[in-house]
């Protein structure tokens, strides 16, 4: 904790609840992706948004992903990945940490510093994205090539 900020426990419990995958009844929503930013006294890491499979229904969820990070201020956020190599499918859990250029300056250096925190209280985690810009985030092949060499389609869109 290198920033002295904190993990809450709901994050903690919510990057567990989508590593695992539970099968579970059809009255529960899939997380899809989860948004999380610091707290008002910035003392907390916390759950801002959270993004169902379902709700995406006809949508394409990673571009639903994108709008709900903010234009002008650093998050970081989960993202469950599904997508296609020639040989398999796959789905895999991304750590995004989001800082565009607009942001605060002061924003970015505590996210930045909070990021190690954050990392080890998610284990496992295969695929960590920094991204600095819209046309970065947006764009489905620099996800991609996050991914894998031989990624041929992303959320259902070949690349």
């Amino acid at each position: 904790m290198a920033s002295g900020v904190a993990v809450s426990d709901e994050v903690v419990q919510s990057f567990n609840d989508m590593k695992v995958r539970k099968q579970s009844s059809q009255d529960e929503k899939r997380v899809k992706a989860i948004v999380f930013c610091l707290s008002e006294d910035k003392k907390c890491i916390i759950i801002e948004k959270r993004l169902y499979l379902q709700d995406c229904e006809g949508d394409d969820p990673y571009m639903r992903f994108v709008q709900m990070l903010p234009k002008s201020d650093c998050r970081y956020a989960i993202y469950d990945s599904f997508y296609e190599t020639p040989e398999t499918r796959k789905e895999e859990l991304v750590m995004v940490f989001w800082a565009p250029e607009s942001a605060p300056l002061k924003s970015k250096m505590i996210y930045a510093s909070s990021k190690d925190s954050l990392k080890k209280k998610f284990p496992g985690i295969k695929h960590e994205w920094q991204v600095n810009s819209l046309e970065d985030i947006r764009d489905h092949q620099c996800l991609a090539s996050k991914l894998g060499p031989k990624v041929i389609s992303l959320e259902g869109v070949t690349l």
